[in-house]
């Protein structure tokens, strides 16, 4: 449970090598020195992870193997997490791939893997962290969806359509835990300057890692449910949405 000062003390980060989640479970676990749980399928780079952010001002870090499209395990994943650090402040759901649409349209698996990766994973251990969340009274899960799901777009319609389900699925579980003490925040930040977009031409009032892991911690400290980063992209995609599909189609995007 956060402390009398309102300080995270637990944060559990899937997707544990993830740039965002990173940069989120170092501004949270540095002020109370947190104890941090990274979670995801590579080992040697949790363990990495985790030196920089012992060394950063966090507390005690443990790294779990956690794969987001081995569905049959998450249950008893959320189980361990649980039985090993306690009750959570802050669950940050950071996993995600990105796929290639122009090579996933014409085939393979790669539609699929996005799908199983970025939605199926999320519904499998979200239900789970929104059950326990609900039992401690408290804690926030935090979904990283993206613009994208906002409205889908010719050039990343898999990817996007993944995106709009997760985020479809944060915010029906943020009202299920309505009344609870518990809470779901969905943050949809724009491009992204990370691994995943190295090499792609960056996309207008694009960010960083560390610009949305501040967005995420203000809103934290404000009980924001929805974080659009950076702010502006907000009314953006309010006029993208309600172009009419002709116009939206020609758009360059």
């Amino acid at each position: 449970m956060k402390d009398a000062l309102g300080a995270v003390q637990s944060i559990l980060v899937l997707g544990g090598t993830s740039e965002i989640g990173l940069a989120t479970a170092r501004r949270l676990s540095a002020p109370r020195a947190a104890t941090v749980v990274l979670a995801g399928r590579d080992l040697p780079a949790l363990e990495a992870a985790a030196d920089q952010l012992r060394a950063g001002g966090a507390g005690r870090v443990e790294c779990m193997a956690f794969d987001a499209t081995d569905t049959d395990h998450h249950e008893g994943f959320v189980k361990d997490v649980i039985g090993r650090v306690g009750d959570l402040d802050v669950a940050v759901l950071a996993f995600g791939v990105l796929g290639d649409q122009t090579v996933d349209e014409e085939g393979g698996d790669g539609a699929l893997r996005v799908a199983r990766t970025n939605y199926l994973g999320a519904v499998s251990v979200g239900l789970p962290l929104a059950r326990q969340l609900r039992r401690q009274g408290h804690g926030t899960m935090v979904v990283l969806s993206s613009v994208a799901g906002e409205r889908a777009r010719r050039s990343n319609f898999i990817y996007g359509s993944s995106k709009a389900a997760l985020d479809a699925l944060a915010q029906g579980l943020g009202d299920a835990l309505a009344g609870s003490g518990a809470h779901v925040m969905v943050v949809r930040p724009g491009f992204v300057h990370t691994r995943m977009t190295a090499g792609m031409k960056p996309a207008p009032l694009a960010t960083t890692p560390d610009a949305v892991a501040a967005a995420i911690a203000r809103a934290l400290q404000r009980g924001t449910e929805t974080v659009w980063v950076p702010a502006p992209l907000r009314a953006v995609m309010v006029v993208l949405r309600l172009l009419p599909r002709p116009l939206f189609r020609r758009l360059p995007i």
